[in-house]
């Protein structure tokens, strides 16, 4: 083919910067916000903190980039903002311009929120404390330190070791013996020693770890109680001899095998069901994960009042005395780095006060149309997708998405995750339709009060729904049962 040169023109939607910062910014979570602002704070010499106690000047957001396009992926143009931005010194519209062209960065005009090193990358000394804690300990740790304190030869303690090595988190040993003994390599350990060895480990804390299967972890643990214990005998004959009864409770089995009386039996199993079958998880640790509220929601004089955390975002405000030599700067490097910091601080000001206003739309929203789950709790909650409470704010459902994603908001009923409201539907026979979460909690309380000897059935639980108006199938009950954790009403059932 022969090469040319065409002309074409065609259109495309593309983001300003301003409105990529503020996505960005609606879309972080609490404790990752702050780690935002704290390093603007940082690296922005014309952003502070603001005191309360000073006067504050009001300013509307008709020019936030959320707001600023008719057909931008947040929607219309808001109302008129009531959040007050602190001392903001407004520089000459020619030497910092309002905005910036589609096609280009923040790094293109302005200097970058952290500071640039040798590689380009952030100093490795700004670490997170939290990252140099020292290493929970765990189970294998534990096992290791009781049989440094066992005193036991070198040779007893590097099979003991290698036990130790096969116990998984849960506390099972998951190597037979013959196993073990082809680990050690040694030809002069047999068989013997190595049993010797499993017992040893198995008499360590906590009780019950080392077993090779439930029913020894359960003997295990009732052979460490003391003999004074009452029923534990019963309760080691019941393992020993009809451990295959014990997931049904089959009390009138367990009484002709083994020649007890019921009630006996009944006492036997309790002290069972109190054991634990997992007992390497009692030294597993699991990292705090902490929520910080967004939104908190308080009931006064009959009106339920939604209002922002004022503890996750702090006042901040443009530097006055360094806003001042922006007017005076010359076209120097200084000169221009003062501009730069100046604009940045009051796009992200902007962007911080639209994302707190947003947030707070969407939670009153969602109070307002929640208002039976807070007064009723979860058989109270309404069915809710997106698309409602987009079309009631004029927003768009990727926005609504944004905001719900790891916000929270804090009722009296519980701290939830916004995306907890929303639910599907399930059709009920008035012509209405009742929320998923509305029947998830039906269903427990049906189970709840159901009789232990005769417990209910999916197909009961779908009828009993359908007599008080909601039209489920067997197969969406059990759905629900079984991601509620329930089990079937056959392991529910208890004959005494």
């Amino acid at each position: 083919m022969k090469p040319s040169l065409q002309l074409r023109l065609n259109q495309q939607l593309t983001m300003t910067p301003q409105l990529q910062q503020a996505i960005k910014l609606l879309q972080l979570s609490t404790l990752e916000l702050q780690r935002e602002i704290q390093e603007a704070l940082e690296s922005n010499l014309m952003l502070e903190e603001g005191e309360e106690s000073e006067p504050l000047e009001a300013e509307s957001l008709e020019d936030s980039p959320l707001t600023q396009l008719e057909d931008d992926p947040f929607g219309s143009s808001a109302s008129e903002s009531e959040w007050l931005l602190e001392r903001e010194v407004q520089a000459e519209s020619y030497e910092i311009p309002e905005e910036l062209p589609v096609d280009t960065q923040w790094t293109d005009v302005f200097d970058s929120y952290l500071p640039p090193t040798a590689h380009g990358m952030r100093d490795d000394t700004d670490q997170d404390p939290l990252s140099n804690r020292s290493r929970p300990q765990t189970l294998w740790d534990h096992l290791i330190w009781q049989l440094n304190l066992s005193r036991l030869s070198e040779r007893d303690f590097m099979i003991a070791q290698a036990v130790v090595d096969a116990i998984d988190a849960n506390g099972y040993l998951r190597a037979d013996v013959d196993e073990l003994v082809a680990t050690l390599a040694d030809p002069t350990i047999g068989a013997d020693e190595v049993e010797t060895q499993i017992h040893r480990v198995q008499s360590l804390d906590p009780a019950g770890v080392g077993a090779r299967n439930p029913r020894e972890c359960l003997l295990i643990q009732l052979r460490q109680l003391s003999p004074e214990t009452p029923w534990r005998n019963l309760a080691i004959a019941v393992c020993e001899a009809g451990f295959e009864h014990l997931p049904r409770g089959d009390v009138t089995a367990l009484s002709r095998l083994l020649k007890a009386p019921e009630d006996d039996l009944t006492q036997a199993l309790d002290l069972i069901r109190r054991l634990n079958p997992k007992p390497g998880r009692l030294l597993a640790e699991t990292p705090s994960e902490y929520v910080v509220p967004d939104i908190f929601v308080r009931k006064k004089d009959g009106r339920w009042q939604v209002e922002l955390n004022p503890d996750i975002t702090p006042r901040l405000r443009v530097n006055a005395d360094y806003a001042r030599l922006v007017r005076r700067a010359d076209q120097s490097s200084d000169g221009q780095t003062l501009k730069s910091h100046l604009q940045e601080a009051r796009w992200f000001i902007k962007s911080l006060a639209s994302r707190n206003e947003t947030v707070l739309r969407v939670g009153a929203k969602i109070v307002e149309m929640q208002q039976d789950f807070l007064e009723y709790g979860e058989v109270g909650m309404r069915p809710m997708v997106l698309r409602d409470i987009a079309e009631a704010l004029n927003l768009h459902e990727s926005t609504i998405s944004r905001v719900t994603t790891q916000k929270y908001m804090h009722t009296p009923r519980g701290t939830f995750e916004l995306k907890y409201f929303f639910s599907s539907h399930v059709n009920t026979t008035s012509g209405g339709e009742c929320s998923s979460t509305a029947i998830r909690a039906l269903i427990r309380k049906l189970i709840a009060g159901e009789s232990p000897r005769r417990p209910l059935s999916d197909n009961k639980i779908a009828e009993e729904l359908a007599r008080q108006g909601i039209d489920v199938a067997r197969l969406t009950v059990a759905k629900y049962r079984e991601a509620m954790g329930i089990p079937a009403s056959s392991e529910r059932k208890r004959l005494a």
